[in-house]
């Protein structure tokens, strides 16, 4: 998926951090050189993977006209929920650095949400001209709300309280068709629906005041899918007559907020802060079809 890949990239963003000693520090008044720096970055990287999505992903992609497509009821949804996921983060990230450089958490906010959604959309005309894709209102809506989530929260909170997390697994159903589902553990986990989980992480004493509940320990909700071999369908048929019923997947279970860890180093804590992204293994409740099952260990 190649909003995944995109995210990956800008995760190196190098000014997620929050001290009061160092270069890690948002400052309290305007920085020009940094806001020119993040400016700059941020351009840069908003050119440079444009360039090199063309010439990667869409290089050998059949072109068309201009062109809309209706994805909306593909893949049980999993791909709304990465475009969900990516722009928020890409939000988080950009609105991060732009309070860096000292903004006030609004207009750092604002910015980070327009870029991210500038950025989405970019993407969006890409597709649009692709023959095997198109200009999707689906993956506009969800870029929306992913980023609108980011700005609300900075609106009212002034912080980050529910955190968007993803994971990956290998899953079996990725041998069936590995054109589409991955053929490499690389492209499996960037691709293969079945194995990604999108979570949404919060600590509740963050909203019941309570003293029992460590600042870094959260609740965490999921949502994947199994056995969805094809995007607009939802049975498929091996070669040895194996049917396949996609199904929806809910989960709960227990994770991380690095960035609330007691740690005192400012740039261990900015280091911290980009652990948030990612789900960490943790025992898992799952429910599929009706039926609960408990998970060891889920990522």
């Amino acid at each position: 998926m190649k909003y995944l890949i995109v995210l990956i990239t800008l995760i190196s963003f190098p000014f997620n951090g929050k001290s009061q000693e160092n270069v890690f520090a948002f400052s309290d008044t305007l920085i020009t050189q940094r806001a020119i720096g993040v400016a700059s970055v941020s351009g840069g990287l908003w050119v440079g993977s444009m360039i090199g999505l063309s010439s990667v992903w869409y290089k050998d992609v059949p072109k068309s006209k201009f062109h809309t497509f209706n994805d909306s009821k593909n893949w049980l949804q999993m791909d709304k929920a990465g475009h969900f996921y990516t722009a928020n983060k890409i939000a988080l990230l950009t609105g991060n650095a732009f309070r860096w450089s000292g903004m006030n958490v609004k207009t750092a906010a604002l910015l980070g949400t327009g870029i991210s959604l500038g950025y989405q959309t970019t993407l969006e005309f890409l597709d649009a001209y692709s023959a095997e894709w198109g200009f999707s209102w689906s993956d506009v809506a969800a870029n929306t709300l992913g980023a609108g989530f980011y700005l609300g929260q900075e609106l009212l909170w002034q912080e980050q309280r529910l955190l968007l997390k993803f994971s990956s697994h290998p899953t079996e159903f990725a041998v069936l068709r590995p054109s589409v589902l991955g053929s490499t553990f690389a492209e499996r986990l960037l691709k293969d629906y079945n194995g990604q989980t999108y979570w949404l992480s919060f600590n509740p004493a963050q909203f019941i005041q309570s003293s029992r509940f460590p600042a870094w320990l959260c609740l965490s909700l999921g949502y994947s899918a199994h056995a969805k071999i094809v995007g607009d369908q939802d049975t498929y048929t091996d070669l040895a007559g194996k049917n396949y019923v996609a199904q929806r997947e809910f989960l709960l279970s227990m994770d991380i907020d690095f960035s609330r860890l007691p740690v005192k180093r400012p740039w261990l804590k900015a280091v911290l802060r980009q652990l948030n992204y990612v789900k960490i293994p943790f025992p898992a409740l799952l429910l599929r079809n009706g039926q609960l099952t408990a998970v060891p260990i889920y990522f």
